[in-house]
C-alpha cells in the first residue's frame, strides 16, 4: 500500500454504491507551536488483502489566534505527516499498552517497520508524572539520506480508552472484513462442500 494513499472502500446496497472512509482525528495545538494532529484510518480485510489501520501524525505548523469571530485556528503539516501501517499484531500490543497489561510497547523500544524508503519506529507508553496520560511517539528515519521526521503527541486516559474501544471493537474487521459489504458472488457454501 502506498504510503501516501487513501483508500477508499465501497460497499455495495443493490444499484447505490456508498463510500467510506472510516477515521479518527485528534488535534493538540499548544501555544507554542509544538502540538501535534493524530489520525487513524481503518482499512477492512477485502479480498485476499489483509486489513489494517492507517495511522497519520501530523505536527504543527501556525498557533491559532484570538476568539469569536476572528478566531483563527492551529495548522498541521498534513504534506510532511508520518504515516504507518498498524497491522493485526501491531494493534494488539498497542491495545496491551491501553489495557495495563504493560507499561510500553517491548519495554519502551517499541515498534519496527521497514517501509521501502524509510525505518519507522513507534512507541507507545502510560505515563504517569506530571499527569496520568499516554505518550506516542513516531519517528521516520530515511534510508537514502534525507531527511528525518518525528512526531508525538500526549492522550489523555479518556482519549486511550476512546481508541482502545475503537480498536476492540475494530479488530474483527481488520482480520475478516466488513460482512456482506462486497457481495456474495463467488463466495461458497462451506458447509455444503
Amino acid at each position: 500500500m502506498n504510503e501516501t494513499s487513501t483508500r477508499t472502500y465501497r460497499a455495495e446496497q443493490g444499484v447505490a454504491t456508498a463510500a467510506y472512509a472510516p477515521q479518527l482525528a485528534i488535534y493538540h495545538a499548544n501555544k507554542n507551536g509544538t502540538g501535534c494532529a493524530m489520525k487513524m484510518e481503518l482499512h477492512p480485510a477485502r479480498g485476499g488483502e489483509d486489513g489494517c489501520f492507517m495511522l497519520i501524525l501530523a505536527n504543527q505548523m501556525t498557533v491559532g489566534e484570538g476568539s469569536g469571530a476572528a478566531r483563527t485556528f492551529s495548522k498541521f503539516n498534513w504534506e510532511r505527516r508520518i504515516t504507518v501501517k498498524l497491522d493485526f499484531s501491531d494493534i494488539c500490543r498497542i491495545m496491551q499498552v491501553f489495557r495495563g497489561e504493560t507499561e510500553s510497547i517491548d519495554d519502551g523500544r517499541g515498534l519496527f517497520h521497514d517501509c521501502g524508503r524509510y525505518q519507522t519506529r513507534l512507541v507507545l507508553r502510560h505515563i504517569v508524572t506530571p499527569v496520568q496520560a499516554y505518550s506516542l511517539e513516531v519517528y521516520r528515519n530515511s534510508k537514502s539520506g534525507g531527511a528525518d521526521a518525528s512526531s508525538h503527541i500526549i492522550l489523555s486516559s479518556s482519549e486511550a480508552y476512546g481508541i482502545f474501544t475503537a480498536l476492540e471493537h475494530s479488530i474483527a474487521f481488520i482480520c475478516f472484513g466488513v460482512p456482506g459489504a462486497y457481495g456474495a458472488a463467488g463466495v461458497k457454501n462451506v458447509s455444503a462442500a
